[in-house]
């Protein structure tokens, strides 16, 4: 099973951000993150046995995180930068709080034996995968005439454990766990 922690974004996000997509799509052909993907990515856990979700879905569960967490979706960009991509994201700007959900939840997988993360924590939203950089061209120029680049602004009060399916079309998120934000260590299915 393919794996990762996730918070979904608010449905005025999505329609936001889905306009936006509307306006970019035709200006090259990327791959396109469908609608029902987008999500903040809190930790990619990658490979698990399927015989050790249990223990995993427990150690998620055990965490005890301030809530809510106040998120801001704002700007697009490329990683790791405009003249060599491989993604074009939405900017996702948040206080400390966020930042602290991805660190405990990497601190609950460790004694799991998942490697602590080096990276630093850079919150973002997928739009699209790019596999030709000549591609983004059209993009940026787009981009640059757009004059709204806000997609507004919640309160995620959950995050989700999610596995990630390969499909032909391109891959299908399913949840398997929510745990609130609000409680302290109670987790649903």
């Amino acid at each position: 099973m393919r794996l990762f922690t996730g918070i979904d974004l608010a449905p005025h996000a999505i329609d936001r951000l889905s306009a936006a997509l509307e306006q970019l799509r035709s200006t090259a052909q990327l791959s396109w993150s469908p609608i029902e993907n987008l999500h903040i990515t809190c930790r990619f856990i990658g490979e698990w046995p399927e015989a050790g979700l249990p223990d995993l879905t427990r150690a998620l569960g055990s965490l005890a995180v301030a809530a809510p967490i106040p998120i801001h979706i704002s700007r697009l960009g490329f990683f790791p930068n405009p003249h060599h991509p491989h993604s074009f994201f939405a900017g996702v700007q948040s206080g400390p709080e966020l930042a602290g959900l991805a660190i405990a939840i990497s601190q609950a997988l460790e004694p799991l034996g998942l490697a602590p993360e080096t990276r630093p924590y850079l919150p973002h939203v997928t739009l699209a995968r790019i596999k030709k950089h000549h591609a983004i061209r059209a993009i940026r120029e787009r981009i640059a005439n757009m004059t709204d680049l806000e997609f507004g602004a919640f309160d995620a009060i959950a995050f989700h454990l999610f596995v990630s399916r390969p499909t032909p079309a391109g891959s299908v998120y399913t949840k398997l766990a929510t745990y609130d934000l609000m409680r302290e260590n109670k987790t649903t299915s």
